[in-house]
């Protein structure tokens, strides 16, 4: 059996969260021996790559129930999950307050990490590009992000100004302590275990909502044209959805809709039938939205969701790359996208 606790993995993520909240996520996630027999005494760039993901994989779990309940079942049966990729949302326009502007903010992050560009995935229908980045040491071990970029200037001036105001009170969490950690990584690849949790708080501050409050009024004008936009100007850049890399997603769906889970009503196949996705639908959250009369109103709204995907392997005849299809499909994240729109088609 492959080990799956130990190493300077286990070290930083209890020093930094704890032994009862990290021997929970090495129970339920799979994670490479490599990994995790990895004793030290510097945290590589990987290690800290894997640090990242289970801490997003964990705040994510925590505000969907549906997750929370597929997690807890996993761990019961002694089930674990692959995470194959976390989903982004960002706005691509300048005036962002000090943040930068698109796949900026979080690829900043990604490049010392490890992390390169793996694919470029045109969302026509949705007015926006998504790309994924891969983790270069081990590009199927640790999860990739999918980082989708909204393009303001496809939409119409009242639509542009909402957004404008909803987003130029946005923050950058990024500290100058941070970048400088960062920019050691980048240079030697690896931290001291104090540097690594130092920085990974900051790393996860990232992946929030890093604009002020918000009208009602914007919200609707968002989101009449753009569930994404919609989307993004509650939730920020928190995870969207994480996904569970499954060896059967029709089996799994199945199992998952008998079981009563809020499961999407199809599968989606990429257009070279090797990578099959579906998802629990969007959680709802409520969300605070100031009003024309200076007063509060909560409203529910979709959050986040769990995916799942199956990956065969890369035509044997394809000599340049090996293994899984690690690809996406604009179709397939198009679809997905479905998961946190009103409708909840």
């Amino acid at each position: 059996m492959q080990p799956r606790h130990g190493g300077i993995l286990q070290t930083t993520l209890n020093n930094l969260i704890g032994p009862e909240r990290t021997k929970r996520l090495f129970d339920v996630l799979l994670i490479d021996p490599v990994l995790t027999e990895d004793s030290g005494p510097r945290v590589t760039r990987a290690n800290l790559a894997q640090a990242l993901n289970m801490l997003l994989f964990e705040n994510l779990i925590e505000r969907v129930p549906a997750a929370k309940i597929y997690v807890e079942e996993c761990l019961r049966d002694g089930k674990t999950i692959m995470h194959d990729h976390g989903a982004v949302r960002t706005i691509a326009m300048a005036g962002m307050g000090s943040l930068p502007a698109g796949q900026e903010s979080i690829t900043r992050i990604l490049r010392p990490l490890g992390y390169a560009l793996n694919g470029v995935y045109p969302l026509e229908r949705l007015g926006m590009t998504g790309r994924s980045h891969a983790q270069v040491d081990f590009p199927e071990e640790i999860a990739q992000f999918f980082i989708s970029e909204l393009h303001p200037e496809r939409f119409s001036a009242g639509f542009l100004a909402a957004l404008s105001r909803v987003v130029s009170t946005s923050t950058d969490p990024l500290t100058h302590e941070a970048q400088v950690l960062l920019e050691e990584l980048e240079t030697s690849r690896s931290l001291s275990v104090d540097q690594a949790v130092a920085l990974l708080p900051v790393l996860v501050s990232c992946f929030g909502r890093q604009h002020g409050e918000i009208t009602l009024e914007d919200y609707e004008t968002l989101l009449a044209e753009s569930a994404e936009a919609a989307w993004i100007s509650t939730e920020g850049n928190a995870f969207n959805h994480v996904t569970d890399r499954v060896e059967d997603v029709d089996q799994l769906a199945d199992e998952q809709k008998a079981l009563g889970q809020p499961m999407k009503a199809a599968v989606e196949t990429s257009q070279s039938g090797r990578v099959r996705q579906t998802a629990f639908r969007a959680a709802l959250v409520p969300r605070i939205f100031r009003m024309a009369d200076g007063s509060s109103l909560e409203k529910e709204v979709p959050g986040s969701f769990l995916e799942f995907i199956t990956r065969l392997p890369l035509p044997e005849e394809d000599s340049v790359k090996k293994g899984l299809d690690l690809s996406f499909d604009s179709s397939n994240a198009q679809a997905i996208f479905k998961m946190t729109s009103i409708s909840k088609s």
